[in-house]
């Protein structure tokens, strides 16, 4: 997505509408909640709105480019490059106040995120939120369990004190409304097919990974990190190896699980953290998928997969969930089922023509999914939201503004 500095925040020649968006993450940071937010400020300012970013000044950030309001950042415990923004309410009701937005629309809980909420209610600004991680289902994995209820409430609270919530995809709705928040609504997410494309299969970066046309490339992508089930992939590709003996194993992310990984799979690829036509072009040269995370909110790198032309392999739930059709376009699981996880990869491994098939039937069962919907609904949500409309629950049991 690149650098923040390449993001600035142009203002229309006649704004109609002020967004002031607080996030306490932000390209160039690597991760689906940034990525997702700059594709979202992005198409505000197409529709003419004007966009304030509040956000952490990221390590050996200078001053601030026009339109973002910067707070101090912290590194975030065992998430290297991740910042926290301080609460720093005297900051935003001085520039609200100054230049008051039409809606404020928070996306990170952090205490960042709290502040913003605090002040723009306290000044009578329309506020929404949106839910993108589940950190409650975290704390097992950096065994904080026993934090888990108290994190649950605190993100209850936050959310249910903005006008709407906004989520990935219905089965977090759902999730969402049983445990007691009010408003939700579904915002969903798109895949640029554009960017990640067949097209940009790479014969000499596979190559490089000692593999030819005939092996088949397994690839993992996203953070090396403890909630990411990664210990599944292992297994899966040992299963594969056993049929396939030449495939290869390739790892594109960062996190603090590659230090282990490193050391004890010499004869994986580790290709760290990638971006844009890099990351594209990782993607397209592989041939299977393997995504075994069950703590996501949604999963962009799926529908990325997907748009790539690759067999993904995931459980069945979040974008899995919403885009694959077991064996028509890729292979599910059974939400938890190790064993079928393993066993569909394995199945894929020494299959070249149905691999081949997944791929190409995944990448036009995605190509509908342009990011355009999704900005539509999120102008609809905040214009609703500033309209204080009424909030209407729907026949499949989810809520949205109208």
């Amino acid at each position: 997505m690149g650098n923040p500095q390449s993001f600035p925040i142009v203002t229309p020649a006649v704004p109609t509408t002020v967004l002031a968006l607080v996030t306490e993450t932000w390209p160039p940071e690597i991760n689906g909640v940034a990525m997702t937010l700059a594709r979202l400020a992005e198409g505000m300012q197409a529709r003419n709105w004007q966009v304030s970013l509040v956000r952490p000044r990221q390590k050996g950030e200078g001053e601030a480019l026009p339109g973002h309001v910067l707070a101090p950042g912290f590194p975030i415990p065992g998430y290297a490059g991740l910042r926290f923004g301080l609460p720093v309410v005297r900051t935003l009701h001085r520039h609200w106040t100054q230049r008051r937005p039409d809606i404020v629309h928070v996306a990170t809980e952090g205490p960042l995120g709290w502040a913003a909420l605090h002040v723009a209610r306290s000044l009578g600004i329309p506020v929404t939120t949106s839910f993108h991680t589940n950190f409650h289902r975290y704390c097992a994995h950096y065994r904080l369990g026993l934090l888990r209820g108290l994190v649950t409430r605190h993100l209850r609270t936050f959310h249910n004190r903005s006008t709407c919530t906004m989520a990935p995809n219905a089965d977090i709705c759902r999730t969402l409304l049983q445990e007691g928040y009010r408003n939700v609504v579904l915002l969903g997410r798109g895949v640029d097919t554009q960017l990640f494309d067949p097209a940009r299969r790479n014969f000499a970066l596979r190559t490089q990974w000692g593999a030819d046309e005939a092996d088949v490339v397994v690839l993992y992508v996203g953070r090396l990190a403890p909630e990411k089930n990664l210990a599944t992939v292992l297994a899966a590709f040992e299963a594969i190896v056993v049929r396939s003996p030449r495939a290869r194993m390739v790892w594109v992310g960062d996190g603090p699980e590659l230090a282990k990984l490193r050391p004890r799979y010499p004869t994986h690829i580790f290709c760290g953290a990638k971006v844009g036509e890099a990351l594209a072009e990782h993607y397209a040269s592989a041939d299977v998928f393997l995504f075994p995370s069950m703590t996501e909110t949604y999963g962009n790198v799926v529908p990325e997969a997907m748009a790539s032309g690759l067999a993904v392999v995931a459980f069945d739930y979040a974008a899995a969930a919403l885009h694959i059709r077991h064996g028509e376009n890729g292979a599910l699981a059974p939400f938890g089922d190790a064993h079928a996880f393993v066993h569909a990869a394995q199945s894929l491994a020494f299959d070249g023509p149905r691999v081949r098939q997944l791929g190409f039937t995944a990448r036009h069962s995605v190509t509908a999914h342009a990011w355009d919907q999704v900005c539509d609904r999120f102008e609809h949500y905040l214009r609703s939201a500033i309209d204080v409309a009424p909030v209407v629950e729907s026949a499949t049991g989810l809520v949205h503004a109208e």
